[in-house]
């Protein structure tokens, strides 16, 4: 399979400067761009302890995010906006 058959969650797309900010400026798959939000959360403590499934969010995080607290459902959607 070449780069330009890869599909949605194989492809690497580049991150915003406040996604880079996070994960770094290179070009990453949707699968490693989650994979590095979770190294950056747990390494953080940033998920809340009350709910586990939610997160909340620093500066950096609100940054990409747009507010202080998401559920790892909705972050998946939030982070696509910042990938291009």
């Amino acid at each position: 399979m070449t780069e330009t058959q890869k599909s949605g969650f194989a492809r690497p797309m580049k991150p915003s400067a406040e996604l880079a900010a996070i994960i770094g400026a290179a070009p990453q798959p949707r699968t490693q761009v989650t994979k590095l939000l979770w190294e950056y959360i747990k390494a953080n403590n940033l998920q809340n302890p009350a709910n586990k499934r939610n997160i909340l969010c620093d500066a950096k995080l609100k940054a990409v995010m747009g507010k202080d607290e998401v559920t790892m459902f909705e972050m998946t959607g939030l982070v696509g906006k910042h990938l291009s």
